[in-house]
C-alpha cells in the first residue's frame, strides 16, 4: 500500500500557484517595457490610410490649434474612380455599329396576302462605299424574308437589300443607304484569340426591346467543331469551326458581334447549345474565317466553292457486314466515304470514279467520313488538281481530280 502525505502535496500546490504568478507578472513588465521602448519608431510610420491613387495618402480634414498642434477632425477618405473602363471603352468602339436585322416575310390567309414581322436579330456594319453601307449578319436570321429592315442604334428603321447568303457558314451580307450609318466596325484577329480572354457580345437579345445589349464573359475554347444539320432531316450536313464564349447569348444576338477588349469584332455570334441542362456556351464564326466568305457574298452574291460531281454516303453510316460482302473491303479498313453516285462530265466522272469506290483519302488526308472530306475539299479553291485515294473491289488505287464550279456537290 502506498503512503500518502497530505502536508507534503498541499505545499506542492501552493508552489506551483506562486509560480504561476511570479510568470505572469514578469511577462507583464516585459512586455511594458516593449511598448514603451517601441513608441518613438512607431512614431516614424504613418498609418493613414491610401486611396485608390497609389502612394497618395487620401485627404484628412485637420486643425490647427493656437498652440500649433494638429488636431484630427476625423479621417475622411477620397476615392477616385474611373467608369471609363477598358469594357466601357470597347463598348464605345463598337455598339453603334451593332444593328437590329428585322426579317419581314409575306403570309397569305384567306386568299390576302400581308407582311409579318418573323423575327429579328442582329448584325454588324463594317464597311461604307460608293454611298452604302454593309452589313454582316447570319444566314438564318434573313432566310426566308421578303423584306429586310435594319434599325439603326439611334433607332431609326431603313430599308435594306440582301446581296447575298450561304447556307454552310450560316452568313450573309446587306446593305442600306450609308447616309444615317455613324458608326463601323474593325474586325481583328480570331487566330490570336486564346482561352480565358475577355469578350464582350452586342446584340438584341429577345428583339429590339433589349437592343444593344452588352453581356460580358471570356472565351471558353477556341476551334470547337460543330456538326451541323443544315436541311432538318436528321442527318448531320456540315461542321463547322467555332469560338466557344460564356458571354450570354440569346435569341436575337444572332449576327452581332463579339468583341476584344481593344473594341475590334473578333467573330460573330451565331447560336448557342440550348438544353435545360446547359448554361454558358454560346458560339461565335471566327472573323478570320467569315472574311473569305463575305467576300465572296460582296462580288457574286454566292460562295465560290469546288465541286467534285459525286453523291457520297459516309462508310459508318451503313452495316458493317456489307462493308466486306458488297465492297469487298479489307478487314483493317474502318472509314471512309462511298461513292454513291456520278454525275456526267463531272470532274469525278473524268477522273474515273465510279459507283461503289470507297474514298479513304484525299489530297493526301486521310477521310472517314462525310464532313472530313467536304472540310478538305473546301481548303482548296477551283482548278486545284486533288490526288484521291480509293478502293475498288478491294484494290487501293489513285486518280488525279481537278476541281471545278460546277454546282453539284
Amino acid at each position: 500500500m502506498g503512503y500518502y502525505d497530505q502536508d507534503y502535496e498541499n505545499k506542492q500546490q501552493k508552489g506551483n500557484r506562486g509560480g504561476a504568478l511570479l510568470a505572469g507578472m514578469l511577462g507583464a513588465i516585459l512586455g511594458a517595457l516593449i511598448i514603451v521602448f517601441s513608441l518613438p519608431a512607431l512614431a516614424n510610420f504613418d498609418f493613414l490610410p491610401y486611396d485608390l491613387n497609389i502612394g497618395s495618402k487620401s485627404a484628412v480634414d485637420e486643425e490647427e490649434t493656437a498652440d500649433g498642434n494638429v488636431q484630427n477632425q476625423g479621417d475622411i477618405k477620397t476615392i477616385n474612380v474611373d467608369v471609363n473602363t477598358a469594357v466601357t471603352k470597347a463598348v464605345d468602339e463598337v455598339s453603334d455599329a451593332v444593328v437590329g436585322v428585322v426579317n419581314i416575310q409575306e403570309v397569305s390567309f384567306w386568299n390576302q396576302t400581308q407582311t409579318n414581322q418573323a423575327g429579328t436579330g442582329s448584325g454588324v456594319v463594317y464597311k461604307t462605299k460608293g454611298g452604302q453601307a454593309f452589313i454582316v449578319t447570319n444566314h438564318h436570321v434573313v432566310e426566308g424574308a421578303s423584306e429586310i429592315e435594319v434599325v439603326l442604334s439611334d433607332g431609326t428603321h431603313v430599308p435594306a437589300t440582301l446581296v447575298g447568303s450561304d447556307l454552310f457558314t450560316d452568313l450573309a451580307v446587306l446593305t442600306i443607304d450609308a447616309k444615317n450609318v455613324s458608326k463601323v466596325a474593325e474586325f481583328g484577329n480570331s487566330d490570336k484569340v486564346k482561352a480565358g480572354e475577355p469578350v464582350l457580345a452586342i446584340g438584341n437579345p429577345l428583339g429590339l426591346q433589349f437592343a444593344g445589349s452588352v453581356t460580358q464573359g471570356i472565351i471558353s475554347g477556341v476551334e470547337r467543331a460543330i456538326k451541323v444539320d443544315l436541311d432538318q432531316d436528321g442527318t448531320v450536313d456540315w461542321q463547322t469551326e467555332v469560338l466557344q464564349t460564356d458571354a450570354a447569348i440569346n435569341p436575337g444576338n444572332s449576327g452581332g458581334a463579339l468583341v476584344n477588349l481593344d473594341g475590334k469584332v473578333i467573330g460573330i455570334n451565331s447560336m448557342k447549345i440550348a438544353q435545360s441542362a446547359v448554361e454558358g456556351i454560346g458560339l461565335a464564326i471566327p472573323i478570320n474565317d467569315a472574311i473569305p466568305i463575305i467576300s465572296d457574298l460582296e462580288q457574286y452574291g454566292e460562295v465560290k466553292r469546288p465541286y467534285m460531281g459525286v453523291s457520297l454516303q459516309s462508310l459508318g453510316d451503313i452495316p458493317s457486314y456489307y462493308w466486306k460482302e458488297a465492297l469487298n473491303l479489307p478487314d483493317d479498313i474502318k472509314g471512309g466515304v462511298i461513292v454513291m453516285g456520278v454525275s456526267p462530265a463531272s470532274p469525278a466522272s473524268r477522273a474515273g470514279l465510279q459507283e461503289k469506290d470507297v474514298i479513304v483519302e484525299f489530297a493526301g488526308e486521310q477521310v472517314s467520313n462525310i464532313l472530313e472530306l467536304r472540310k478538305e475539299l473546301y481548303n482548296h479553291e477551283i482548278g486545284d488538281s486533288i490526288t484521291i485515294k480509293f478502293y475498288r473491289n478491294g484494290q487501293l488505287q489513285s486518280t488525279t481530280l481537278q476541281l471545278s464550279e460546277e454546282r453539284t456537290f
